[in-house]
């Protein structure tokens, strides 16, 4: 219960009436610096809720006498790097791959863009450092399913693989065994021909019997020695690089129900200047043609 307010008899302070166990609570008051702080962040807040946004509403919010925005700021930043690199960028766009290519100063710049635009749109897919993973190409080798030059990585880029877009690239292998045009034998046969075009066989026989049913159903489209064909999208069978895995079960269950990985156009996306940049840093990872 509260008692009497009264001086304490040391330190001459009035206390506030509350005792505890013979314990009375002195009436301190706070520091002056301490009291003029806290009336200045009340002034600062009011000061800020005038100049900048502060308020919500039911559709929007106040904007604050000096309109200012992060949103607003982060665009005019954005538009201070789109006039930096608008020569370039300009200069990219107007220019072939080869003359980009030959260029050390365009090449530098469309590398540096090209990082760029991997790193947003093309790393979820490919790997940051482009390496890719299970149904993902790797882009840092020299084996390529439609082909490793400028040309045909700007076309890949641009159009994509088996998706809505017109000129897409279209490759569509058979579903040998879902659609009953092998049996199990024949399959496991061409599979164990397939492990014995990169040495990994272990089965004479079934290789040999396998060869002649690669001869029959897969040659046309992976050619002779399974060396792939980049015109048609036919990866090649004795590089021992796997885009869905190289053991034998993997290669059964691809020749039974074959594959269908789909990359999305660019073109619908990200502008030509961009298209190139991306092209040439692709290029440049080091297994480019």
């Amino acid at each position: 219960m509260p008692t009497k307010i009264e001086k304490d008899a040391v330190t001459g302070t009035d206390t506030t009436g509350h005792e505890w166990d013979g314990i009375k609570e002195l009436n301190t008051p706070l520091p002056k610096w301490w009291l003029y702080t806290f009336y200045a962040t009340i002034l600062w807040a009011l000061g800020y809720f005038v100049l900048y946004p502060a308020w919500p509403g039911l559709s929007g919010h106040t904007t604050g006498v000096l309109g200012w925005t992060m949103r607003g700021e982060i665009s005019e930043s954005l538009a201070q790097a789109a006039a930096a690199q608008a020569p370039f960028v300009n200069r990219i766009d107007a220019a072939s791959l080869e003359d980009i290519a030959k260029s050390t100063d365009l090449r530098n710049f469309a590398i540096a863009g090209g990082r760029s635009v991997f790193a947003v749109n093309c790393a979820p897919c490919h790997g940051a450092g482009a390496a890719g993973s299970k149904g993902f190409p790797n882009l840092v080798d020299d084996n390529w399913i439609w082909g490793g030059t400028l040309d045909d990585i700007h076309t890949t880029i641009q159009n994509g693989i088996r998706n809505s877009n017109p000129d897409s690239r279209i490759s569509q292998m058979p579903r040998f065994g879902a659609d009953k045009i092998l049996d199990a034998k024949q399959i496991d046969d061409v599979a164990e021909y397939v492990l014995s075009l990169s040495r990994r066989s272990r089965n004479a026989a079934a290789a040999e019997r396998g060869a002649v049913v690669y001869s029959e159903n897969c040659e046309a489209c992976h050619l002779q020695g399974g060396v792939g064909n980049a015109e048609m999208g036919a990866p090649s069978l004795a590089a021992n690089i796997w885009l869905y895995g190289g053991d034998k079960a993997t290669l059964v269950e691809t020749i039974t129900n074959s594959r269908a990985g789909a990359m999305p156009a660019w073109t619908d996306r990200i502008d030509a200047a961009r298209i190139k940049m991306l092209t040439v840093y692709v290029h440049s990872l080091g297994g480019g043609k």
